[in-house]
């Protein structure tokens, strides 16, 4: 063997060897990624909810918690010592003031933006968890948080059906979320009737996105993207009844009548007979307020009528669910004990958040907040079952899958 050949065999060798030494490194790395001890799980669950490191004090408090569930090599994934832990994250302001806003400011408006000041509707959800209130009553209650609380800044503009300046001048002022948030209801503080509140549907900040202008369709498909997380193409259905479709839905658009039967219907006859529960409502650009005309159905609801006059004529707020049938009652999961049927935005509400869709969609989102991932592996989809299993059987509290979540994304 020359020398050159001896030289190469020597030069492969020492390759093979540093490849086999950084495969092992990586293997060692993997493997204590894999098995976090308690500081690490405690200081993930921690920054995940509050969005932000925990003190000391905070820190050696989780720790404890782990430790004592599960000695000093950490806990397994979604174990009780992790959420027990978790208790400390869901006590820090941050997880109100940063982590739960980010959630929800999108939900309240069009854009779906983040970048959007705080309002009555982003208060009240983050109000609801901190209270642990039943949360499938937040499209059906009356109920609205303020920033009144004992000890609140003085100089906040009065909470007002008009304007936004009262929350947005506490979110500018860096007011603690947490700490001053008070509950109380639409109807004492904006003089909205009782009959008409339907939590966070008759929220200012809802019906400024959703109510405006239009025909209340809006209010109905944000309703279903925010809360049962679909929007209406993947909720159509042609199999449907078309009786209730409105006047101002053409049936030949472009002289086309198959584009009615194989679309539209799709949407429009299951949306029309539930938006009509919006029917008595409207949102005054001018006045900056919500409007509400009990026992008359707004002028919105009647527009182009020539587009098809002999369409349906909406005479009042009752409504009907169509989706029971078709393949969005298997899809959707409606509760088989309420009517499916009734009037108003109330009644509506409390129907769409009775659904399992309606539970999945708020864990999924828990879950993708806290974990920065969607559950698409499988086993993330079974934690999500998981998730909403418990969060409908422990009275639907949503800071507890918050710490269900985090536990199951710190690292076992």
């Amino acid at each position: 063997m020359n020398v050159r050949n001896k030289l190469a065999q020597v030069g492969s060798g020492r390759a093979r060897g540093a490849l086999v030494a950084a495969s092992v490194l990586l293997v060692m790395q993997l493997a204590a990624a894999a098995h976090a001890g308690p500081n690490e799980q405690a200081k993930r669950i921690y920054e995940r909810i509050a969005g932000e490191p925990p003190t000391q004090a905070e820190l050696s408090a989780m720790v404890g918690a782990i430790t004592a569930a599960c000695g000093g090599g950490g806990c397994a994934a979604g174990s009780p010592g992790l959420v027990s832990a978790a208790q400390t994250a869901v006590a820090a302001p941050g997880f109100y003031n940063v982590t739960l806003k980010n959630m929800v400011i999108p939900w309240t408006n069009r854009d779906q933006t983040v970048f959007a000041p705080l309002n009555d509707y982003a208060a009240t959800v983050i109000g609801m968890v901190r209270d642990d209130v039943d949360f499938h009553t937040a499209l059906s209650a009356d109920i609205l948080y303020t920033v009144t609380g004992p000890g609140a800044p003085a100089g906040l503009p009065a909470p007002s059906n008009m304007n936004n300046n009262h929350y947005a001048t506490a979110e500018s002022n860096g007011v603690d979320l947490q700490k001053y948030l008070v509950r109380t209801t639409q109807s004492a503080t904006y003089g909205t009737p009782a009959a008409a509140t339907a939590g966070l549907i008759t929220t200012r900040g809802a019906a400024s996105a959703f109510f405006i202008n239009g025909t209340n369709r809006a209010m109905f498909r944000f309703t279903m993207i925010n809360h049962l997380c679909n929007d209406m193409q993947t909720v159509m259905d042609t199999t449907r009844p078309s009786d209730r479709i409105r006047q101002d839905v053409a049936r030949s658009p472009g002289g086309d009548s198959r584009i009615f039967v194989n679309q539209c219907v799709g949407c429009h006859s299951g949306m029309d007979p539930m938006a009509q529960a919006f029917a008595y409502y409207n949102y005054d650009a001018t006045a900056g307020q919500m409007v509400y005309t009990a026992g008359q159905v707004q002028p919105k609801y009647f527009i182009n009528a020539t587009n098809f006059p002999f369409g349906f004529v909406t005479p009042d707020n009752s409504w009907s669910n169509r989706w029971r049938a078709g393949s969005n009652a298997l899809a959707l999961g409606f509760d088989a004990t309420l009517p499916g049927s009734g009037t108003g935005a109330a009644s509506l509400g409390m129907e769409l958040a009775s659904s399992d869709a309606f539970a999945q969609c708020q864990v999924t989102k828990v879950f993708t907040a806290v974990c920065f991932r969607a559950p698409t592996s499988a086993a993330d989809m079974a934690t999500v079952t998981t998730l909403k299993t418990s969060f409908k059987a422990g009275g639907y509290k949503l800071k507890s899958v918050f710490q269900q979540s985090a536990a199951a994304c710190a690292g076992s």
